[in-house]
């Protein structure tokens, strides 16, 4: 069956199913039971025949609503955190797997430019970062404590304003989808050309160990962080640039409810990348080995929680879904 015949044969349906999400404390706990199997009967199909479809997507998100409406009020609170992070959190990480790439290449490529753009002007970091900025780098390098901006506020108050600082920028790229996924991706171009100038400006003065030795201490978690919210503006920007076979303001909400997800993740992030920032980065005199004790975990939570565990929950989520004779796991 063609993608275009399934959903207008089964799309009322799916509104219905929404309405009574919606509505769920109105609605007698068989017919729940009975949308539910339905939704993810078509989930099922969905997956095998067009495993790549916004549709699936949607379904997926719409079969999780109806179990959790069903279940929520049956869990302890404290379960219910820990699925949401484990299980659901995961779902929508790995269908945002291709997002999650397009983010990262873009933000490495224009920290590539930003660092060639350096090292062929030496003045454009000046451009990108501004003239005080890069004259108390200046000073700071001719005092021989080239890392002292991280030194120049009491540190619970930096923490506070770092850690804001921070999550803004995520909601700002994220937001920027609302302008088409285009805006999300200038924004993360900007961002990391920025990074890229800056590693270069001291690269240009033998510093660049130095520098990747500090930043990355809380870089590592803040900067991938970034990255995740550039997905979650692309997925946001693409439903009203590509909706498919769905109206233009349908494509939109699923977006964002799929970008708005995305981007909550990021926040324990910003929490913990502020907290290294203002209280471990300022430590000039940290040797290199207690550095990557802290950079090295730091890169493997992020490549377990974002990468391996995602296509962990999703395989086992299809096992359980094909295996004869069991429930389907959301």
């Amino acid at each position: 069956m063609k993608e275009q015949t399934f959903i207008r044969n089964n799309i009322q349906k799916w509104e219905r199913a929404e309405t009574i999400v919606e509505q769920a404390a109105t609605q007698s706990p068989a017919t729940l039971a009975e949308v539910y199997v339905d939704i993810t009967g078509d989930l099922s199909y969905a997956q095998t025949h067009y495993p790549d479809s916004q549709m699936t997507v949607y379904l997926n998100d719409l079969s999780v609503a109806l179990h959790n409406t069903i279940y929520c009020s049956k869990r302890e609170p404290a379960r219910r955190f820990i699925t949401y992070w484990t299980r659901e959190m995961p779902q929508v990480l790995y269908d945002a797997r291709r997002l999650l790439l397009v983010s990262l290449l873009i933000f490495i490529g224009s920290a590539l430019i930003g660092a060639l753009s350096q090292m062929g002007d030496p003045s454009y970091c000046r451009l990108m970062m501004g003239d005080s900025y890069m004259d108390m780098t200046e000073a700071n390098i001719t005092a021989g404590k080239p890392m002292n901006v991280y030194g120049s506020m009491p540190q619970s108050l930096m923490f506070g304003s770092i850690t804001l600082n921070n999550i803004g920028v995520a909601l700002r790229v994220f937001a920027m989808g609302l302008l088409t996924s285009i805006a999300t991706a200038v924004m993360l171009f900007y961002n990391g050309v920025m990074i890229g100038c800056f590693n270069a400006f001291f690269a240009q003065h033998g510093l660049l160990g130095v520098s990747l030795s500090t930043t990355m201490l809380h870089g590592t978690l803040e900067l991938s962080a970034i990255v995740i919210a550039g997905a979650a503006g692309l997925a946001l920007g693409n439903g009203w640039l590509f909706p498919g076979t769905y109206t233009r303001l349908a494509s939109f909400r699923m977006g964002a409810k799929r970008g708005l997800k995305i981007v909550i993740s990021t926040v324990p992030l910003f929490i913990v990348a502020g907290f290294i920032e203002s209280f471990i980065t300022r430590m000039s005199g940290l040797s290199l080995p207690v550095r990557l004790a802290i950079i090295v975990p730091s890169a493997a939570f992020v490549l377990f929680y974002y990468v391996f565990w995602p296509m962990w929950v999703h395989r086992r989520k299809m096992w359980r879904q094909n295996r004869p004779g069991t429930e389907t796991y959301i």
